[in-house]
């Protein structure tokens, strides 16, 4: 909780259930990342559902309503462009840090959507939030993904960041700035991203080295109770207080090699983020926000791949589908089996999410083959990156997903990218032309599906409830087939399941549920954790606490050791 510039949000905030986020007050954003034909932004900031502070409700659900929900044809409902996100924290531009303060000084910034009157409600993301449980296995992360598959120490871009650079000492201690670059480590990539976004977590225009500056002397978890049998943390705990027998300056310097942190010579960072090695030995002065340690410096370094190497152990392998494969005939009852053969058949699901990850984006279905050539949904034939899919959940304009740019102006798509001749994947034969069709715009990373019993709601919108309603979305050929039929996966047609096909689908996917994550038994145990919950009254019947907020409500999840605890509910239990 202490890496948020609020010292409440964390990464956990909107990833501690299942892995994904299961609130439901305050959870949604507009259609903020709708764009114009030429790609340039065009944000929708009306509501279309609740508005701002909305207790979401099941019949909101599914987003876009049909009178038959076989027929994507049929009469249309309601349909709404509403997004089922995160809330995440305050808009403020970041002022400074105080030493031994996880509360960072910011000067409140109005938030043209997420505000009532002069005051500030928390914003919210324009996605929903997958689940972090079994993300190690994904070649790249966040649903465009932007968290490219090799780490650069820095931030989220990996190679296209060019100027991404970690500093390094020689045996005298003398520092240099240095490129880097570790396969196989989207995650750390991924990690280095909320950190420093101003809807998640950072207020706006802080370095991270200030991050570094401020978490290293700190102690971890201050604010947060650590059971004394957390399969990971219990030798450390301090129960029944809070916090831990740490700081994060000796983690930092029993996990990592010295010549990347002992250096006792002083970096001072202009405006412009460009360090400057003057040669001055020293202790780093905690009150300035421009001279840093090298432990300082390379703070992203630690903060990714320390992330990385827990999240790593966050694998779920144990649910009745994996005692099947190995053998146990019994572990899926006959329904569940009828759900497996269609799911491997009839229902095309095996086509995208396929493997023991059961999803197409994995590192092992990748690596060997980045792009693929394929007849479209309309007949004709593209270029995609392997793994990520547009399957009509809503009209391709209203996100881009892989078909955006990262911040240098290149595309996300190694599609386009090897258009351009700037990206070449030696197993694509022939290779792409400057002038051959990509599909790749409204396209999102496909999630796997363990424990997908429990991470509703459901898509890159969070626009379905139930596993049901995911069933018939796919068993009538998406919401938006014919609309977004130039980049439109070819799986995405009429399937004719009837109502038991369905059921035994649905059956088949609870089956793909690990009862460690059910149960948040180790590897799952956690420490206790507060988010925030929306604010305080109902829709815009809000109160500022004095500072031109709206007063927020809280929530604990409270602490869990090894042997787990209290089954998991699900968003808005009370559907079925």
């Amino acid at each position: 909780m202490q890496t948020g510039s609020d010292n409440t949000q964390s990464c956990a905030s909107c990833h501690f259930h299942a892995g994904a986020d299961s609130r439901s007050k305050h959870q949604l954003s507009p259609g903020l990342l709708r764009v114009n034909a030429d790609g340039s932004p065009d944000p929708d900031t009306a509501f279309e559902l609740g508005g701002l502070n909305y207790q979401l409700k099941p019949s909101d659900y599914p987003f876009h309503k049909l009178a038959d929900i076989n027929n994507r044809k049929s009469t249309v409902i309601s349909d709404r462009n509403d997004v089922t996100g995160s809330q995440g924290l305050f808009g403020f531009l970041f002022s400074n840090i105080f030493l031994r303060r996880a509360q960072e000084v910011g000067v409140p910034d109005l938030d043209p959507v997420f505000k009532v009157n002069n005051t500030n409600l928390l914003r919210v993301t324009g996605r929903n939030s997958p689940s972090a449980i079994n993300a190690v296995f994904n070649f790249r992360n966040f649903w465009d993904g932007r968290a490219q598959n090799d780490f650069n120490g820095v931030n989220p871009f990996g190679k296209r960041d060019v100027n991404a650079k970690v500093v390094k000492a020689d045996g005298s201690g003398e520092l240099q700035e240095v490129q880097i670059s570790l396969d196989n480590a989207s995650l750390a990539s991924q990690a280095v991203g909320p950190p420093l976004s101003e809807v998640e977590m950072s207020y706006k225009g802080k370095p991270f080295s200030l991050l570094g500056k401020k978490m290293l002397p700190l102690v971890p978890l201050n604010r947060q109770k650590v059971h004394p049998d957390d399969s990971v943390l219990g030798s450390y705990s301090k129960s029944p207080m809070p916090g831990m027998r740490a700081k994060y300056n000796a983690l930092v310097q029993a996990a990592f090699q010295p010549q990347w942190w002992k250096s006792d010579r002083l970096i001072t960072i202009d405006s412009s983020g460009k360090p400057t090695f003057t040669g001055q030995v020293g202790t780093a002065d905690p009150s300035s926000i421009t001279q840093f340690s090298q432990m300082e410096y390379n703070f992203p370094l630690f903060f990714g791949l320390a992330v990385q190497m827990y999240e790593s152990t966050l694998v779920s392998d144990d649910a009745p589908i994996d005692r099947y494969l190995e053998g146990n005939t019994n572990a899926l009852s006959a329904q569940q089996k009828l759900g497996k053969e269609l799911f491997e058949g009839k229902a095309k699901c095996i086509n995208c999410h396929g493997g023991p990850e059961f999803t197409n984006a994995s590192v092992q279905n990748v690596k060997n083959e980045r792009l693929e050539r394929m007849v479209m949904g309309d007949g004709e034939v593209a270029v995609y990156d392997n793994g990520f899919y547009d399957i009509g959940v809503r009209p391709t304009r209203e996100d881009l997903g892989l078909g955006g740019l990262d911040p240098f102006g290149n595309p996300l798509s190694e599609s386009r990218l090897a258009q351009q001749g700037k990206f070449n994947d030696p197993n694509l034969d022939p290779p792409i032309s400057p002038n051959e069709r990509v599909a790749v715009d409204g396209a999102f990373k496909t999630p796997g599906l363990r424990n997908v019993e429990l991470t509703a709601p459901y898509f890159h919108n969070g626009g379905q409830l139930t596993l049901r309603q995911v069933v018939d979305f796919y068993n009538r050929g998406g919401d938006f087939h014919e609309q977004n039929i130039a980049n439109l996966d070819p799986d995405i047609e009429n399937l004719g399941l009837n109502n038991a096909e369905k059921d035994a689908l649905v059956a088949f996917m609870r089956a793909l549920t690990d009862d460690r994550v059910r149960y948040q038994k180790a590897p799952f145990d956690h420490p206790q954790l507060f988010v925030t919950n929306g604010h305080q009254g109902t829709g815009t019947a809000i109160t500022d606490d004095g500072t031109g907020k709206a007063t927020v409500q809280m929530r604990e999840i409270p602490a869990v050791g090894r042997k787990g605890g209290t089954p998991l509910t699900n968003f808005l239990a009370s559907a079925s």
